[in-house]
């Protein structure tokens, strides 16, 4: 019998290469589109279009607004191998349709391979993070990718 996997972590999910502090968006659209564009930068066994159509048809189903201005895009990608995760932060925040209505400037997109068991683990385990108010500050005053990233992965 094999053992499960160990849970997911933000450190498993991230580089210091997928994560965005000042990326320039017009409106939702624009930064879905963005998002799959340094998705696939780093993922070359998908495309943008894919990840990008995945993203979208997520959206469709409901935002992923989850309010006080963090977003939590995430969708199952076919012919993705592993969970991808992107921190974005963005200087001029866009409607993303958030629960509260209020706009996003931070956001962490979580990719899923399309044959992965469960995901919602992780999911739940970033809305957490991303609820705490002390770590949406820091997030807003970090200036590099690797403070970013400092703040994500510290236990």
């Amino acid at each position: 019998m094999t053992e499960p996997a160990p849970p997911l972590e933000i450190a498993h999910l991230l580089t210091e290469r997928r994560v965005a502090l000042n990326l320039r968006v017009r409106d939702k659209r624009g930064l879905i589109s963005e998002l799959a564009r340094l998705a696939a930068s780093d993922t070359p066994e998908v495309g943008a279009t894919v990840i990008e159509q995945a993203l979208q048809a997520r959206e469709r189903l409901g935002s992923t607004g989850l309010g006080a201005g963090f977003a939590l895009p995430h969708a199952r990608v076919e012919g993705l191998h592993r969970f991808v995760g992107l921190f974005v932060r963005l200087p001029r925040p866009v409607d993303f349709e958030a629960i509260d209505g209020k706009p996003v400037h931070t956001l962490f997109t979580l990719l899923i391979p399309a044959e992965a068991a469960d995901h919602v683990g992780i999911l739940a385990a970033i809305a957490r993070r991303f609820r705490d108010p002390d770590l949406r500050a820091k997030m807003h005053a970090v200036r590099t990718p690797a403070e970013a990233l400092a703040l994500l992965t510290a236990a």
